[in-house]
């Protein structure tokens, strides 16, 4: 009934200034973000006369090599990881893109989706555009392009308040790197420094990697340039009430990385914290799923003064499962990616912690697994809340026909997936876990998969990020 694909954000991006191996700062800040998207990587790279670029289909190790990089000359790039949520993964679509013009070049990269790109591509083709990718990116170039005889950062500023939904921007020109948030803050977007060379990054891990020094998020609707005469800001659109993805705590963000100064690893202990209080089950050991779950894992452990031990190991070699092409090498492909450990769960009470169930499966056969290695009973606790709306801003939670919480107790999923007992943590829950107030609406965060309270408005014709590849390939 549900299909086997995990969580999937679609993109992490990159940014430098300033470095006169700015390429090859950009290769290991990418690969710093690999997490986010390991389908596509890209390159582009200004030496204040022309922009290059080299991007392809796979991971950053695949894409790059010392030679490429070594021919990407230049003093400042922006860069890209990719992951496309549905259809053929295609080059096209593969970021920054590049468009040349006899004005000059720009180059673009994004993380988030727009709810509104169906609406504007309509728009402009009408009045001529030709679309070369099915990618929402391209929207803005085309309305920077149709600005006129503005100046370039007005022009930009116009595009950006038409468009609508969760992005964070990286631009460069020949002789300039821009970056944008959108009024809410969806997605996350930082900025650091290294010597005298300005960073932007999805997060601050990628700063790690090289050595910068993180100086402060880019706030909502809020333009950055940076150029010869150094860094400055403007604003292009008032700042809504602030909704930073609540999942880039959960899930999405790697634990050394820092989300509006709140580290990432604390958050989830904080979240396994409040979900013991809140679910405690009597049992002998808590294991948590890996990679995301583990310091809500240990936080639970903590709080319940249950042993946390390693009862769940991770195969780091295999593939996604969800590219397998049937359901019976499917099942195989969980078995070869997750190992239990039988030594640690034989005649156990186990809590298991997730970070989520989206739709099922996967929940089923970890238990079962753990089940088979021996395991007496099997609690499964989630440090978030039931997930039973779509996300339209960048995440692949599809539609809500297969989010299995939107039609489902929480009694009827433990039973599809056979645990003993099943509880996931509230929203004021994790709200206090993450460090918010609790009383504030929205408290700082988007909570539209959990509550189906969206930030920004839906359009009828808004297509969901897993379906963008999808309407391409139809066309």
């Amino acid at each position: 009934m549900f299909n086997d694909r995990e969580l999937k954000e679609e993109c992490g991006v990159f940014a430098i200034w300033g470095h006169d191996k700015a390429a090859h700062l950009a290769y290991y800040g990418l690969h710093s973000l690999q997490h986010r998207g390991q389908e596509g990587a890209g390159i582009a790279v200004t030496d204040g006369r022309r922009v290059q670029f080299h991007k392809g289909m796979g991971l950053v190790n695949d894409v790059f090599t010392k030679t490429i990089l070594d021919e990407l000359k230049g003093y400042a790039a922006i860069g890209h990881v990719r992951y496309s949520t549905q259809g053929d993964s295609n080059y096209a679509n593969v970021q920054p893109l590049v468009f040349r013009s006899q004005t000059g070049t720009l180059s673009l990269a994004h993380n988030g989706n727009l709810v509104n790109a169906h609406a504007l591509k309509y728009q402009l083709e009408a009045q001529g555009s030709i679309f070369q990718s099915t990618s929402d990116t391209e929207v803005l170039a085309h309305l920077i392009k149709r600005g006129g005889a503005l100046d370039f950062n007005e022009r930009v500023k116009n595009a950006l308040s038409m468009i609508k939904g969760a992005y964070a921007f990286v631009i460069l020109t020949e002789d300039r790197l821009l970056c944008a948030l959108d009024p809410h803050g969806l997605r996350p977007l930082a900025i650091g420094k290294l010597g005298e060379a300005y960073v932007v990054a999805s997060e601050t891990c990628a700063f790690d990697i090289i050595g910068a020094t993180y100086l402060r998020d880019v706030e909502p609707g809020e333009l950055i340039t940076i150029d010869k005469n150094g860094l400055s800001s403007e604003t292009f659109s008032s700042s809504g009430e602030r909704a930073i993805c609540s999942m880039e705590y959960i899930y999405f963000s790697r634990p050394d990385s820092h989300i509006e100064g709140i580290n990432v690893h604390s958050a989830r202990k904080n979240l396994g914290i409040e979900l013991a209080k809140e679910a405690y089950v009597e049992a002998d050991v808590v294991t948590g799923v890996p990679d995301s779950s583990i310091s809500a894992a240990i936080g639970y452990a903590e709080a319940a003064g249950i042993p946390y031990e390693l009862g769940l190991i991770k195969n780091r070699y295999v593939g996604r499962t969800f590219i397998q092409p049937s359901q019976t090498l499917r099942e195989q492909g969980v078995k070869m990616k997750l190992s239990p450990v039988r030594g640690i769960v034989k005649d156990k009470r186990v809590v298991m912690v997730d970070d989520s169930i989206v739709r099922g499966t996967t929940s089923r056969r970890i238990v079962a697994m753990l089940r088979e290695a021996g395991a007496k009973e099997v609690h499964v606790r989630i440090s978030s809340p039931p997930i039973k709306y779509p996300c339209f801003y960048g995440i692949d939670t599809s539609s809500s026909s297969e989010l299995i919480a939107s039609s489902h107790s929480v009694e009827e999923m433990r039973e599809m997936i056979g645990a003993d007992s099943l509880e996931f943590l509230s929203v004021e829950g994790m709200l206090k876990a993450i460090g918010r107030n609790p009383s504030q609406h929205q408290c700082g965060q988007c909570l539209a998969c959990f509550t189906g309270r969206y930030p920004t408005e839906i359009y009828p014709d808004t297509v969901l990020p897993h379906e963008k590849e999808w309407e391409g390939l139809k066309g």
